[in-house]
């Protein structure tokens, strides 16, 4: 078998071909004028602090909609988006991330980048290909090495006043872990966070800019693929290209839209995480100063903090035209599935618009509800809890340097950009 006969430019044909005949929708990114008809979740209000919008919208008009992205749903109570997540039979997942053009729905149900764009049948079997590698126990072994690294990360940190613990500290964890785990190079770390960028965010772009951003993806881990190949090891990647369905390997399209899932969502949820988490901590000092003369409650305030402050809103598409819940939604039309949202329900959570860092009873979705719940959350959890244990061990009082000069994402996993933290 040669590279060419399965990650050659045959795939890099189809995929292109893909994107180019898929309908792209008007592009609008005029500011929002109306939440309840005309939201935009890459708004900048809206990256900056949506929990008031998701609170008016919940009460005045559950179920938003926009015309943008070629029409979109939002819901905002627990119920709806836990409804739409477990139902498979009227909801695609052949492409989960809002944007002005939709992919052909020759693409399910494998989808772009399996299991997460995986539809049943088909998501069954390659969601439990994944499984083994993110265990509590295969986690469990990358425990040592990670809080190595979170120290290495504090000790560069020495003669500073301010850091940016969002690019300084956050974004370098769980890129250094999935590296690893893929097997790619460490010096490619900068790539990652421009490859994370360029997929989640800047969806108004028209379909030649994302497919030129999304080709640069596409070309960098073809050349790891290669590389693989050439040099067989045990890691994910290898494992991925060993792997077999029904009798046979995995074909070019799942090897490389799985790594590429991997890669971006082991990344961003984590890195905005544990970002949102410090951000909090900064501007709370009754929290920060608890956790640090309670060390042993940090687990059960981390829960709170992911619910709180939940990274990502999945999508689906509508199979067919049907009315769901008193809306009319039309084949095609997007539907957001906001967990942040979801996971402020007062109707589901006591205090729900409340960090309670020592509630007790609480089943947040921040990663995710039905057959798409995150994979990899042991990994993720690991990750957030080493981050915060290192920091508040090493820098125990810090606050925010300039409240202002916090960014936001503008996308579906939100969390921190700039985060400029005063430590000592």
């Amino acid at each position: 078998m040669t590279v060419d006969d399965r990650f050659g430019e045959d795939l890099e044909r189809a995929r292109r071909e893909r994107i180019r005949g898929s309908h792209q929708s008007e592009i609008v990114t005029d500011p929002v004028s109306d939440w309840a008809t005309d939201f935009s979740h890459v708004d900048p209000v809206w990256a900056a602090d949506p929990y008031p919008i998701q609170d008016e919208l919940r009460q005045s008009c559950p179920i938003a909609h926009t015309d943008r992205f070629g029409g979109a749903w939002l819901p905002t109570r627990y119920e709806d988006v836990a409804a739409i997540a477990y139902d498979t039979e009227h909801f695609t997942s052949r492409a989960i991330i809002v944007s002005n053009v939709r992919p052909p729905k020759d693409l399910a149900p494998v989808g772009a980048a399996p299991p997460i764009s995986s539809d049943p049948p088909f998501h069954h079997e390659a969601r439990k290909l994944l499984l083994p590698a993110f265990t509590r126990t295969a986690v469990s072994r990358r425990e040592e090495a990670t809080r190595a690294f979170c120290h290495a990360l504090i000790d560069a940190f020495e003669g500073r006043d301010v850091v940016d613990a969002a690019r300084d500290y956050a974004r370098h964890i769980p890129t250094r872990v999935i590296a690893d785990m893929l097997g790619f190079p460490q010096e490619d770390a900068e790539k990652f966070g421009a490859f994370v960028e360029n997929t989640l965010e800047n969806v108004n772009a028209s379909s030649e800019e994302r497919l030129e951003r999304f080709t640069q993806l596409s070309n960098y881990l073809l050349e790891q693929i290669r590389d693989h190949i050439d040099h067989p090891r045990a890691d994910l990647t290898g494992y991925l290209l060993d792997a077999e369905l029904h009798g046979e390997k995995l074909r070019p399209e799942h090897v490389l839209g799985t790594i590429n899932l991997l890669l971006i969502a082991g990344i961003d949820t984590t890195w905005s995480a544990i970002g949102a988490s410090l951000w909090h901590l900064a501007k709370t000092p009754a929290d920060r100063r608890r956790l640090v003369a309670e060390p042993g409650l940090l687990p059960t305030a981390m829960e709170e903090l992911l619910r709180a402050y939940a990274p990502v809103t999945m999508a689906r598409l509508v199979k067919d035209d049907m009315r769901w819940n008193g809306v009319d939604m039309k084949a095609d039309d997007w539907v957001l599935l906001p967990f942040p949202a979801a996971n402020r329900d007062p109707a589901q959570f006591d205090q729900a618009d409340q960090v309670v860092i020592d509630r007790e009873a609480n089943r947040h979705a921040a990663f995710g509800l039905g057959i798409h719940r995150c994979v990899g959350s042991h990994l993720a959890r690991m990750e957030l809890r080493i981050a915060l244990e290192v920091w508040l061990q090493r820098i125990p009082d810090f606050t925010l340097a300039d409240p202002a000069a916090v960014t936001w994402a503008a996308s579906q996993v939100r969390g921190p950009r700039t985060l400029p933290l005063r430590i000592g």
